[in-house]
């Protein structure tokens, strides 16, 4: 059982509620959010819902399992708080867990601090992740720091730009893109990481990687973060990796693989199962003992356009998974196309998108223009 709040302010999440539980969307009109919970055992809806004072707020729909029903309670935070605080002494201690947990991760999302090196991250704050790629063929910046010095003076200056973390890849995960072997993956990466050690002895490293090996060999010479593009699915190793190292995680979504992920990817809705897949593979990271967990949506890994806005405009329905959220839309191609710009030319609409999607809920922004990228932060610093 999964439960979300969902800002009903937005058109695309109530049409798409209202559509599946049958609402007349008159009703979204009136009120703020939504509490979903899906799926609900048979014999346990009369107790969860008795607590709701406007019975006139509550809507089912059947999942096809005989003994489930997904629910929406509309209504604001309040009723919420309220509907959590009288549940049944009748509800399973699973089901009282899950509905506590989106609450509270709801209303606590920006009270989250982690420590990770020697550095707090609190997360009423944005922090800014600079993108270090060490490959010839990345979308952005192939082959610009592909050579050993280049990418080492490259995160110096990122660094010195007021980069928070540095985030650093040796496989290009662009559309199309082939698998490389984990040794020439680690031999791109760790005389990066361990040059940059070197130099800054407090910078925070993240390695962004799929590989188990790459991830281990990285958080030996002093990387703090991983930061794994499949979720935790292309190599299963990689959770034991992070938790044997006492690392923090970063669990992204992606439909399909790069040289795919892009034909044609389709969802019936794009953030119920996003936020499904992150609830899921979150949890078993957490299951595992890891303590500082991120989460990111994906933008561009298996996403259209219309996917990626989508995202982006529901934001903030990830924070009742519990974890600071990280988006990476830094000179996409969805910014490309939508404004007929080469990579090269998308650093203002990367500042733009950026910004809406801190004041939706973001708070680690993951950027190529790290001087851009703080300006961003300092701002929005002040007005959030």
């Amino acid at each position: 059982m999964i439960a979300q709040i969902i800002n009903l302010s937005n058109r695309s999440a109530y049409k798409k509620l209202a559509s599946r539980y049958s609402v007349p969307s008159e009703i979204f009109n009136k009120e703020n959010y939504a509490l979903e919970i899906r799926p609900v055992a048979n014999n346990e809806i009369e107790f969860i819902l008795d607590p709701v004072k406007n019975k006139e707020n509550i809507f089912k729909y059947r999942t096809g399992e005989k003994d489930f029903t997904n629910i929406i309670i509309t209504g604001d935070l309040s009723d919420f708080r309220e509907l959590g605080n009288n549940l049944s002494q009748e509800i399973s201690a699973e089901t009282k867990h899950e509905i506590y947990s989106a609450l509270e991760n709801f209303s606590k999302h920006d009270e989250l601090v982690y420590h990770i090196g020697n550095k707090d991250f609190a997360f009423n704050k944005i922090h800014i992740m600079g993108i270090l790629n060490v490959t010839p063929d990345s979308f952005s910046d192939g082959g610009k720091y592909f050579d050993r010095n280049s990418a080492y003076n490259h995160a110096v200056q990122m660094i010195n730009d007021g980069a928070d973390i540095i985030d650093i890849g040796g496989e290009s995960t662009r559309p199309g893109s082939a698998v490389i072997s984990e040794d020439e993956e680690m031999d791109r990466v760790l005389p990066v990481v361990e040059k940059i050690i070197s130099g800054f002895p407090d910078a925070i490293i993240s390695i962004d990687t799929t590989k188990s090996v790459v991830a281990e060999e990285a958080l030996k010479l002093g990387a703090e973060i991983v930061n794994d593009i499949s979720g935790l699915t292309f190599d299963e190793r990689i959770i034991e990796v992070v938790k044997e190292r006492g690392a923090s995680l970063i669990i992204m979504h992606i439909k399909g693989k790069p040289r795919d992920m892009q034909k044609n990817p389709f969802y019936e809705d794009a953030v119920k199962e996003i936020y499904d897949y992150l609830y899921n593979q979150s949890k078993t990271a957490f299951n595992e003992g890891i303590k500082n967990i991120f989460v990111d949506p994906g933008i561009g890994f298996g996403k259209n356009i219309e996917h990626n806005f989508e995202i982006l405009q529901r934001l903030s329905d990830f924070k009742s998974l519990g974890f600071p959220i990280v988006i990476g839309v830094s000179r996409k191609s969805f910014l490309g196309k939508t404004l007929g710009l080469e990579p090269e030319e998308r650093d203002t609409a990367t500042s733009i998108v950026e910004s809406s999607a801190i004041m939706n809920g973001a708070r680690i922004i993951r950027t190529h223009n790290v001087k851009n990228g703080v300006q961003v932060k300092k701002i929005l610093n002040e007005i959030i």
